[in-house]
C-alpha cells in the first residue's frame, strides 16, 4: 500500500502570494517625496499666499477708508432714526432713516415675487423638466443671469411707466430687482435641489407617497438649509443696485410710505445725490451711507449663515 506524500519536512513552499491594492497603496504612501516635488509644492504654495494677499490689500484698503470717513456719521443717533427733510446742504444733521426704510422696503417687495418664482421655476427644472420647455426655461435664466441692472431698468420703465402708464415708484423699482434677483434664485435652488440623493426619492415612491408630496416633504426640507442662504445672499445683492433707483424713481429728503406712487429714497440714491454736494456735511453723509449698506449687507450675510444652519437636518 503506496504511502501519501508527506506535508512536512524539506517540501518546497508554493508561489508567493501577489499584493493586494492595499498593499501598493500602503507602499506608494510610505515612499518619500522627491526634492523636486517639495520645491514645486513649496513655490506654488508661495505664489497662491502671495496673490491672496495682493487681492486683500485693496480690500482692506477700502474698507478702512469707508470706516474711517463714515464712522463719525453712523455714531449719530439721529443717523438711525431721523429723515434729510428740512435739513440744509451745509447742516451736520439729519440722517437715513428714510433711505434705510426705501432700500429695505423695496428689496423685500422683490423678494416676495422673485422667491416664489425661483422656487417654482426651479422646482420643475429639476423634478418635472423635460424637453423643449425645460431647454427654453434654462436658456432663458442663462440670458437673464447676464442682464445689466440698466437694461433691465430701462425694459421696466418702457413697459411699467410708458406703455401702462404707471407713476414712477419704488414698486416700479421692486419689479426691476426682481429680473436682477429671480436668475440668482433659481440656480441656487436648482443647484440645492441636485444635492439632495435620488435615495430619499425613491425611498418615498416605495412608500407609495404622490411625488408633489414627496418634493413638499422631502426634498425642499432636505435642500431648504442651502435654499434660504442662497435667497438671503439674493436680496442682499440686489440692495445695493444703483440703475434701477435712478431710472425708476425719484429722491425724497422725506420718508414715504406709499410705495405704489412718489419719490422716495434708498441708501444707492442718496449716495448718488449728496455725492455732487461739495459741503463737508454732504460728504460725511456719502461715507455714511456707504457705511451703512456695508452694514446692511454684512447683517444680511450673518442672518444668512445662522439660517442656515438652524435648518440643516441634524444629524442622529
Amino acid at each position: 500500500m503506496s504511502r501519501l506524500p508527506s506535508l512536512t519536512g524539506n517540501q518546497q513552499p508554493g508561489p508567493r502570494p501577489l499584493p493586494t491594492e492595499d498593499d501598493l497603496k500602503a507602499k506608494r504612501a510610505f515612499r518619500p517625496i522627491s526634492r523636486r516635488r517639495r520645491v514645486t509644492d513649496k513655490f506654488v504654495r508661495g505664489v497662491v499666499t502671495l496673490t491672496f494677499l495682493v487681492a486683500l490689500v485693496p480690500l482692506l484698503w477700502l474698507l478702512w477708508t469707508v470706516v474711517s470717513q463714515g464712522l463719525p456719521a453712523i455714531l449719530n443717533a439721529d443717523w438711525w432714526t431721523k429723515s434729510l427733510q428740512g435739513v440744509l446742504p451745509e447742516q451736520f444733521a439729519g440722517g437715513v432713516y428714510h433711505a434705510l426704510y426705501g432700500t429695505i422696503v423695496q428689496a423685500l417687495m422683490a423678494a416676495l415675487i422673485a422667491v416664489p418664482l425661483g422656487l417654482m421655476i426651479a422646482i420643475y427644472l429639476v423634478e418635472y423638466g423635460r424637453g423643449w420647455l425645460a431647454g427654453l426655461v434654462t436658456q432663458m435664466v442663462d440670458i437673464m443671469s447676464g442682464i445689466p441692472s440698466i437694461v433691465a431698468a430701462l425694459f421696466v420703465f418702457s413697459l411699467w411707466i410708458g406703455t401702462l402708464g404707471q407713476p414712477q415708484s419704488a414698486f416700479a423699482v421692486s419689479l426691476a430687482l426682481v429680473l436682477l434677483m429671480l436668475p440668482v434664485v433659481v440656480r441656487n435652488t436648482e443647484e440645492m435641489l441636485r444635492l439632495v440623493p435620488d435615495e430619499l426619492r425613491e425611498a418615498s415612491y416605495a412608500l407609495g407617497v404622490p411625488k408633489w408630496i414627496t418634493i413638499l416633504r422631502i426634498v425642499l426640507p432636505s435642500a431648504m438649509s442651502g435654499i434660504i442662504s442662497g435667497i438671503i445672499l439674493a436680496v442682499a445683492r440686489v440692495m445695493g443696485e444703483t440703475a434701477p433707483v435712478l431710472v425708476l424713481v425719484g429722491y425724497s429728503r422725506s420718508i414715504n410710505y406709499n410705495v405704489m406712487d412718489g419719490n422716495m429714497a434708498s441708501l444707492p440714491l442718496l449716495l448718488y445725490t449728496e455725492l455732487i454736494n461739495p459741503e463737508p456735511a454732504g460728504q460725511l453723509r456719502v461715507w455714511g451711507a456707504a457705511l451703512t449698506l456695508i452694514i446692511l449687507i454684512g447683517i444680511l450675510n450673518v442672518i444668512a449663515t445662522v439660517a442656515a444652519r438652524l435648518v440643516a437636518p441634524k444629524k442622529s
